[in-house]
């Protein structure tokens, strides 16, 4: 262990899409030796008038409802450990709502995870609440997967990986490179221009893909050396970055992205490429939070 964050923080509520986390993470706790934490989070009560007795039941149902998630929880972790001892498990319960409390408990743990949706009905249409606050908001690496986009802990296809060229997306391919290793799979690089798409390039294109070509060379060679049991494919695009990285989702395990961080352009990158494609791709996305 080091001395930085540490545990697999995964946020349980009892849905479908909960309990998909749950297992990804389990896979991701054994593959890297961290502990599991496993968080449920009780809103708290909001009344306009006098009812203090109704509130006490309502949280004592709510504390006895969270006992329940946590320990189905636990036997999916073990479950999904399947023949391996299953990594360490902590719980707990807090009583805030939930975006802001797995915001504050992913400052300490090294990767969170997410549904991708909860067992609110508004969040089935787009990404939930809890995923969309650790997206724009969280620390370190957020792992976001829905119940129907679970991968296997033995898939043997790629990690893909999106590269803009800025430093944000140096933490992104270290991690990318690392996850690509451990799972003993190979990676795809892709690098497209802009989240503007280009319908013609034209005679431009050389230079182009020239310059595709010198940053993906600059973001990849010191990686290359250091895990130089990762075979490497390059992808250079002229597309909106966001498609061209949901559509060859399908054939990868884990599509790896970095956030540029808060506020002004910066959220127009994120909402534009990194929540798109956590909310479309067909399997895991990781997008790499700056700390």
């Amino acid at each position: 262990m080091t001395d930085g964050p540490t545990g697999i923080l995964v946020g349980v509520d009892g849905s479908p899409d909960s309990e998909a986390a749950i297992r990804w993470a389990t896979h991701e706790a054994l593959m890297r030796e961290q502990p599991i934490r496993l968080l449920h989070a009780i809103a708290p009560v909001v009344v306009t008038w006098p009812v203090a007795y109704l509130e006490a039941s309502y949280l004592d149902s709510m504390e006895a409802n969270g006992r329940d998630v946590l320990d189905q929880a636990q036997k999916i972790v073990q479950a999904a450990a399947g023949d391996n001892a299953p990594p360490a498990i902590e719980t707990q319960v807090v009583h805030a709502a939930a975006p802001p409390a797995l915001v504050a408990a992913s400052r300490k743990a090294y990767m969170t995870v997410s549904g991708s949706r909860g067992l609110g009905a508004i969040g089935r249409a787009l990404l939930g609440s809890v995923s969309s606050g650790l997206l724009h908001h969280g620390q370190g690496p957020v792992a976001i997967l829905g119940a129907g986009n679970a991968r296997p802990g033995d898939d043997t296809s790629p990690v893909l990986l999106g590269v803009d060229g800025s430093p944000a997306s140096e933490e992104a391919t270290a991690l990318a490179f690392d996850e690509a290793s451990r799972r003993g799979v190979g990676l795809v690089a892709l690098h497209a221009w802009s989240d503007v798409g280009f319908g013609s390039i034209g005679s431009d294109w050389d230079r182009y893909e020239g310059e595709g070509h010198r940053i993906l060379a600059e973001r990849l060679a010191g990686w290359q050396e250091r895990y130089p049991d990762v075979q490497v494919q390059r992808r250079i695009v002229s597309d909106e970055p966001a498609r061209r990285l949901v559509e060859p989702s399908e054939q990868a395990q884990l599509v790896v992205v970095g956030s540029r961080g808060r506020g002004g352009f910066t959220s127009l990158v994120l909402g534009s490429v990194a929540a798109k494609v956590a909310q479309a791709a067909a399997g895991p996305v990781v997008v790499v939070r700056p700390r």
